[in-house]
């Protein structure tokens, strides 16, 4: 008689454990628990996926939400709630988007980086100049740093180098708003301690042996 082989052994399923609480039981209750969410998505959140998460009737979540957008137009906060592509994300209130807009762009001017501000001066003072020439400078490539520049609006394409073709780059009005200036012509006197076109030439060749 043969002897019975043991049964494989069969793994229990995993049961994630489920965090239990009543949003009743929350210093603000239900409509405080659904600003908590609301504020850590990062696009619209439907009504069914809130109401599953802090389970409750979708109906009161709807009134809740509601409650809130209302509350907040009374209140005159900078911020409101609003229902988009099938869900709902607090967005800031349009009356406050030139003070949103000047916040944005002073952050942007104040985030550039040393690399950043050594090749928009190479390029304010070069200008119309390709990247090649503005890596000679520098003596680093600076591709990344000049798509931080086009994004920042402060330079852009002024057309192609007859001969090889490669892009050439210089200053926009915003730039020169930003600074405070009528004209490239009203910058500091910087221009004859940078190369002269020929040396960058030089320079390049050299970079490329």
């Amino acid at each position: 008689m043969s002897e019975q082989q043991p049964e494989p052994a069969v793994e229990e399923p995993v049961v994630e454990e489920q965090i239990a609480f009543d949003v009743n039981d929350f210093p603000g209750g239900a409509r405080s628990a659904i600003e908590a969410v609301l504020m850590v998505v990062d696009e619209p959140v439907a009504e069914v996926a809130l109401a599953s998460a802090l389970e409750l009737p979708v109906d009161d979540v709807r009134e809740h939400l509601h409650g809130l957008e209302r509350e907040y137009a009374e209140q005159q906060r900078g911020f409101t709630l609003r229902s988009v592509a099938g869900g709902w994300r607090v967005y800031s209130r349009s009356d406050y988007a030139p003070v949103v807009e000047k916040f944005l762009l002073d952050g942007q001017q104040a985030k550039l980086t040393q690399a950043s501000l050594e090749t928009l001066a190479v390029i304010a003072y070069r200008q119309p100049i390709s990247r090649s020439r503005v890596s000679a400078v520098r003596g680093v490539n600076v591709d990344g740093v000049v798509r931080t520049l086009l994004n920042r609006g402060l330079i852009e394409e002024l057309g192609a180098e007859g001969d090889s073709g490669a892009v050439l780059y210089g200053t926009t009005d915003y730039f020169l708003q930003r600074l405070g200036l009528g004209s490239i012509d009203e910058l500091p006197a910087l221009a004859p301690y940078l190369p002269e076109v020929d040396v960058l030439d030089e320079i390049a060749e050299q970079g490329r042996a």
